[in-house]
């Protein structure tokens, strides 16, 4: 699953006429730089979900047949945050666990690594995690050396979440529909000691701003 529904505030005026996932980097729209990543790691099942400008994520990415993949749309009237907008779509979803990547970040993870992988319990979820960013220097949580994930003790520093985890249904099975963000059911996965995660070292980028967009395209340009 991509989630895509977001408005965008902190984008804005890039945002008032373009969805956050069409902005481009590197040539692209964001959103096309996951799809092929998904599409090379052998995912071929896509969901994603819409709300602010939906109708143009719809019109670009159409069914994913480009790009050899499957593409179903979960439509949102008012954007649900993450855990309502993966709660809203867990019938397009399916009954194993599912990849979830946020449609505003750049991330050189190797995708395929978590294709077919499978919590350790049915109620856990999986992140990968990054170094932190300027604008998030505290981090999310603390990593342990067996690889489970723990919360921030007062005066620490940890990792940052980096927008990619493998979730299953029932990590949801508490929710009800609505909008809810995904933070209080990750803080609740961790006193459940229930929340893995691994460190990956590579290329990560949060593209919350005009400035760090600019910054990432003349980055991925760079390459080219």
């Amino acid at each position: 699953m991509i989630l895509a529904a977001g408005v965008g505030e902190r984008m804005r005026p890039l945002t008032d006429h373009t969805p956050k996932p069409l902005l481009r980097v590197g040539g692209s729209p964001l959103i096309a730089h996951h799809i092929e990543r998904l599409a090379q790691a052998g995912y071929t099942e896509l969901v994603i979900n819409v709300s602010h400008l939906a109708q143009q994520i719809i019109d670009y990415c159409g069914d994913g047949r480009r790009w050899g993949v499957s593409i179903v749309y979960s439509p949102e009237p008012e954007p649900l945050e993450t855990a309502g907008g993966i709660f809203n779509a867990l019938s397009l979803l399916g009954k194993a666990p599912f990849l979830v990547l946020n449609g505003d970040v750049w991330v050189d993870y190797p995708l395929g690594r978590l294709l077919g992988f499978t919590p350790p319990d049915p109620e856990c979820a999986h992140l990968v995690m990054v170094d932190n960013p300027p604008q998030h220097p505290g981090g999310d949580f603390f990593l342990d050396e067996r690889g489970w994930l723990r919360e921030l003790a007062p005066g620490t520093t940890g990792l940052t979440y980096a927008g990619v985890g493998v979730y299953t249904p029932a990590f949801f099975a508490g929710m009800t529909a609505g909008k809810m963000a995904l933070r209080p059911l990750l803080d609740a996965a961790i006193r459940r000691g229930c929340l893995s995660g691994e460190y990956h070292r590579g290329h990560w980028e949060d593209v919350g701003t005009p400035q760090r967009l600019a910054a990432l395209d003349a980055a991925l340009q760079s390459r080219s």
